[in-house]
């Protein structure tokens, strides 16, 4: 099988190895296992520094020029390149028996176009953004996931979204993404909520993820009288700021920032946290929200994207609003039922051991077969 992958993802070449986003990697290797060539068509340069690593099988990788519209020259550059991308896009499609997307972005949306050329290939796409149909996004967002669900246009393609939602078409597909194995599932850790919680963020610390607002909701609880500490786990560009917050405001007793640590910590930190925090702004699937269920961590999150579906709309986890006092209430309201917490963290463990790595592989092979 001659499969091609058109994605954003830029596929980079390091010591004559092909390289790319280390999730985005994990993920493909599993559909690489199962497809005799492989073509990825993207972009191959990338100026922000990025947690790369090899694709386990050889690639042939066909360079395109990324799209932005964010300035007058980048769209400039951009109007000219599209003729070359939609004649290379169009050429690989051609050769190709199976055809992938990942979208939304970019280059996933001009797929998107090329692939109605091709109606009797078999396709799929996975949409990583929030398929939620009331979701507040960008036009082009919008545009690629009426055409992705637009079965006059896009036909033979099985379209994989997060969560699962009402009046879909017959080619939407609710999809999951994993990170444990069969192998490593466990009854969780029975926890005592009456005493000293620990809670747990796992993110990168930008905006988008809200680690700020993670770290005042502790704060106002401890001040309510709760004990309560906050490990981060994660880097990015705010983490001098909440460094500085953390100073500021005498929470180094309850507050540490870890930085980026290995898979096997962050498993053990999980093991042992009583919950996850993850207050952000937008999501797809939000892996740190599994992982956590995964070990009977309970997530508080808001109430975003699939998220309320992972959480089965609060019977497996707390969703939080964006607003701290309203999320501080509704934090403590919890805290002041054990019993509840407990039967929270049994059934979250329960549901996010149903998808793991070995059932993730087992599907993929179905949607190759078509």
């Amino acid at each position: 099988m001659k499969f091609l992958v058109i994605t954003n993802a830029p596929t980079l070449l390091q010591d004559e190895k092909h390289v790319a986003y280390a999730p985005y990697v994990a993920e493909m290797n599993i559909w690489f296992k199962y497809v005799d060539e492989i073509t990825i068509l993207s972009p191959t340069k990338h100026h922000q520094k990025l947690l790369t690593t090899p694709f386990n099988k050889q690639v042939n990788s066909i360079s395109v020029p990324p799209l932005a519209f964010t300035n007058f020259g980048k769209a400039l550059s951009s109007v000219i390149s599209l003729p070359i991308i939609l004649f290379k896009m169009f050429v690989a499609c051609k050769r190709a028996d199976h055809i992938h997307l990942r979208c939304p972005g970019t280059i996933g949306l001009l797929g998107c176009l090329v692939q109605i050329c091709f109606p009797k290939k078999i396709k799929t796409a996975k949409y990583a953004g929030n398929w939620d149909p009331a979701a507040k996004q960008p036009i082009s967002y919008k545009f690629q996931k009426w055409l992705l669900s637009n079965t006059l246009l896009t036909k033979n393609m099985t379209v994989l979204v997060y969560g699962k939602w009402k009046n879909q078409t017959r080619n939407i597909k609710p999809f999951f993404t994993a990170t444990y194995k069969n192998n490593e599932r466990q009854v969780p850790k029975n926890r005592d909520y009456s005493g000293e919680l620990k809670l747990v963020f796992v993110g990168s610390l930008v905006e988008g993820k809200r680690p700020l607002l993670a770290i005042q909701i502790i704060e106002k609880l401890n001040k309510l009288g709760f004990d309560i500490s906050l490990d981060l786990y994660g880097d990015g560009v705010l983490k001098a700021d909440l460094e500085t917050y953390v100073n500021e405001n005498n929470l180094k007793s309850k507050v540490r920032l870890f930085g980026n640590q290995k898979k096997e910590v962050v498993k053990d930190v999980l093991k042992e946290s009583h919950f996850l925090i993850l207050p952000s702004k937008s999501e797809g699937w939000p892996k740190a929200v599994a992982e956590a269920m995964f070990f009977g961590a309970i997530p508080i999150a808001t109430s975003i994207s699939c998220v309320p579906y992972m959480l089965d709309y609060g019977n497996r986890g707390v969703l939080i609003d964006r607003d701290l006092k309203k999320a501080v209430e509704t934090v403590r309201l919890c805290l002041d039922d054990s019993e509840r917490l407990k039967l929270m963290s049994i059934k979250a463990s329960q549901w996010s051991q149903k998808y793991t790595i070995d059932v993730f592989e087992s599907e993929i092979i179905k949607l190759l077969k078509g």
